[in-house]
């Protein structure tokens, strides 16, 4: 029989991502006289939500309870499980330090993922996020010690790292990029449920490691579409800003690496893959991939019209919210993992978890990206293919580096360290270039707080 659990979603004016989980949970139906306790700063998108999901769970006759607070003691206080999914302000600081950034010479710089071949920019933005991470942790070890922290927003790879040396907290990184090879089972024409796969690496630095089909090794397949039907696929498919799987980018990785990409590490990538927009059309299709100009700004126009339709239901109280938004399961593994630690429901993950050994060559104490079996036990992790040498010294050591490079600045507030990362940048041509760009990164309004911290305004 469950017990009821208190649920803490963090950031949960992130609407689509919360209306999700109110859907899991209300398809699932395995916590009944549960809390869900919806956190955020913005008010408005609170009770928004908040009334979507009570509306929700009423129209299914659900047994769940929902709270809203603007207070995050309020919302850990208690709490079994704490979802993280907040992004310290939102996508409009993103895009307006990206447009600084272009300013000076720098496509397409942002800063929660980089790509392995150069130095990502050290946004103040970034550091914002680990600062929110960090507190929310140690807050949760005030309010909530035994609880487990679900870490949904960006950077997981940085950001799980941290908050697993720096607080006792029980943290999983999740993220649904290993989904990509799925993608490549389409591709191919291949019975997913046959497929068998293992992927290990980074958060958005993951390979394919084990590719079986019906038991057999199935990379010899992927080896022939490439030979006879790559080439007639590049040149006529239309891909959606997101489907970046099956790209000349993915297969130029494979080919230089020996390993296939998976999910987010296609965007990745080299940076010839994004020197310019035309570079990016090569690599990743007619729209540049998701991170080109193009695709990131259809992203941002289709999030905008999925928050425009989730709060326009929210406040109609005419509309049926369970016919718009049906109560189906999604991929998202976050119910499914508390499911299998309080149900004792056993499910295979893939998460996110300091490193215990399992990737040989990479220190204990860094987050690595893994294949697992939870239970009401907790997380059991089986026998790992290791990744080779190649990929270990060119891809995983360098973002390693990067990290350690970006958390030594976060905390010690020195610039030069700022300054070194920028030099290592193969879009900085001069060092008063770098220099100016991080004057002006440090003297835009949202960062007067950390520009203080490293010291570029008294």
């Amino acid at each position: 029989m469950s017990r009821p659990i208190k649920i803490a979603i963090i950031g949960a004016g992130s609407a689509t991502f919360s209306l999700t989980l109110v859907r899991d949970l209300c398809a699932s139906n395995a916590f009944p006289g549960s809390t869900i306790c919806f956190m955020d700063v913005d008010e408005e998108r609170l009770n928004s939500i908040h009334r979507l999901a009570a509306r929700y769970v009423n129209e299914l006759g659900i047994d769940l309870r929902f709270e809203k607070t603007l207070d995050r003691e309020v919302a850990l206080k208690d709490s079994d499980f704490v979802i993280n999914t907040a992004f310290a302000g939102g996508h409009k600081v993103e895009e307006d330090l990206r447009e600084i950034a272009e300013r000076h010479g720098y496509y397409r710089g942002h800063g929660n993922t980089g790509h392995w071949g150069g130095t990502k920019i050290p946004y103040p933005h970034g550091f914002h996020q680990y600062k929110l991470m960090l507190d929310i942790a140690r807050d949760m070890e005030k309010f909530c010690p035994n609880a487990w922290l679900l870490q949904a927003s960006n950077p997981v790879f940085e950001g799980c790292t941290l908050m697993t040396r720096e607080t006792s907290i029980k943290v999983i990184g999740i993220c649904h990029g290993h989904y990509g090879y799925l993608e490549i089972a389409r591709v191919l024409g291949l019975d997913p449920d046959k497929v068998d796969v293992q992927m290990t690496g980074f958060n958005h630095l993951i390979y394919l490691t084990k590719f079986e089909y019906d038991g057999k090794n199935a990379y010899p397949l992927i080896d022939e579409w490439i030979e006879n039907k790559a080439e007639e696929y590049w040149r006529t498919y239309k891909p959606r800003y997101s489907e970046n799987q099956m790209s000349r980018a993915a297969v130029k990785q494979y080919q230089i690496l020996g390993l296939f990409p998976i999910g987010d590490t296609v965007r990745m990538g080299y940076w010839q893959f994004h020197l310019s927009l035309e570079a990016k059309k090569k690599w990743y299709g007619p729209l540049g991939g998701f991170d080109s100009e193009i695709g990131w700004g259809q992203y941002l126009e289709d999030l905008k019209n999925a928050v425009d339709r989730i709060f326009k239901v929210a406040n109609d109280p005419t509309v049926r919210v369970t016919e718009i938004f049906p109560p189906k399961m999604s991929r998202e593994q976050h119910v499914p993992i508390i499911n299998a630690l309080v149900n004792n429901v056993r499910g295979d993950f893939q998460i996110n978890i300091p490193n215990k050994g399992y990737l040989k060559d990479i220190p204990n104490n860094v987050v690595v990206e893994v294949p697992a079996t939870i239970d009401k036990d907790g997380i059991h992790v089986g026998e790992i293919i290791q990744l080779p040498p190649k990929i270990v010294l060119t891809v995983l050591m360098p973002r390693m580096i990067k990290m350690e490079c970006e958390f030594y600045a976060f905390k010690t507030g020195d610039k030069g360290m700022l300054l070194a990362m920028m030099l290592d940048d193969p879009r900085t041509k001069t060092v008063e270039q770098a220099e100016e760009l991080l004057e002006d990164l440090f003297s835009y309004e949202f960062n007067r707080e950390i520009a203080k911290y490293f010291g570029y305004i008294q």
